[in-house]
């Protein structure tokens, strides 16, 4: 698939059992498992693999790739430095 190719793989990680399983969320067909020693185990990682870290987005962005996201995030926090000290 053409956006999994440009954008990279989306997936989405869910526990079965004691497998641990995930999948392109795109839709492209790309899946994958891996086993663990109990079902607890396989549902910790599944849920702290399945996250979108949206907040964190410009602040740990590639170097080069997302640098308009490093100058967005930069220049957003200069606004809320100066609006901070105008109200201090």
């Amino acid at each position: 698939m053409l956006r999994c190719r440009l954008l990279g793989h989306r997936f989405r990680f869910y526990g079965a059992g004691d497998t641990m399983r995930w999948r392109c969320g795109r839709g492209c067909g790309v899946e994958g498992a891996k086993r663990y020693p109990s079902a607890e185990d396989a549902c910790h990682y599944a849920q702290a693999f399945d996250r979108e870290d949206r907040e964190d987005l410009g602040r740990r962005a590639p170097l080069v790739g997302l640098f308009p996201l490093r100058v967005l995030r930069a220049l957003r926090m200069r606004r809320q430095k100066r609006e901070a000290e105008r109200v201090a």
